[in-house]
């Protein structure tokens, strides 16, 4: 149910990706309640100039080259305290394994509706539960 877009820069290591991912899919299954093994990621790598960002800083965070951006596309229904912790667990994850400063990880949730998925065959497996 969950899919998800990671963008880093071009220089970001197969370790930090992994452990964006990982961090990722942990919250989803512990703090989401997604279900096991629902785990589709896709991650651009980017030059320098292809994530733009303020120099300035954005509400009290400023940013670096570093800067990790993650969309998350997902079912509608979960609580807002359940996407805070989502949030949290994901940075801490990421800040505590590669060191990653936590301003440096944006995370945006869209939420849709179990109609809106097709998990291959033309189907919508979700519209018929």
């Amino acid at each position: 149910m969950p899919l998800v877009r990671i963008d880093v820069n071009k220089h970001a290591s197969a370790a930090l990706v992994r452990t964006v991912s990982d961090a990722i899919y942990s919250a989803m299954v512990e703090v989401a309640k997604a279900p096991p093994h629902d785990k589709f990621h896709i991650v651009t790598r980017h030059e320098a100039d292809e994530i733009i960002y303020p120099s300035e800083g954005y509400f009290r965070a400023t940013y670096s080259p570093d800067l990790i951006i993650i969309q998350i596309v997902w079912l509608a229904g979960r609580s807002s305290a359940t996407k805070r912790e989502f949030f949290r667990r994901v940075v801490e994850e990421i800040h505590a394994k590669q060191n990653i400063r936590k301003e440096d990880v944006i995370i945006v949730i869209s939420s849709n509706d179990r109609d809106d998925w097709s998990f291959g065959n033309g189907e919508m497996q979700y519209g018929s539960l």
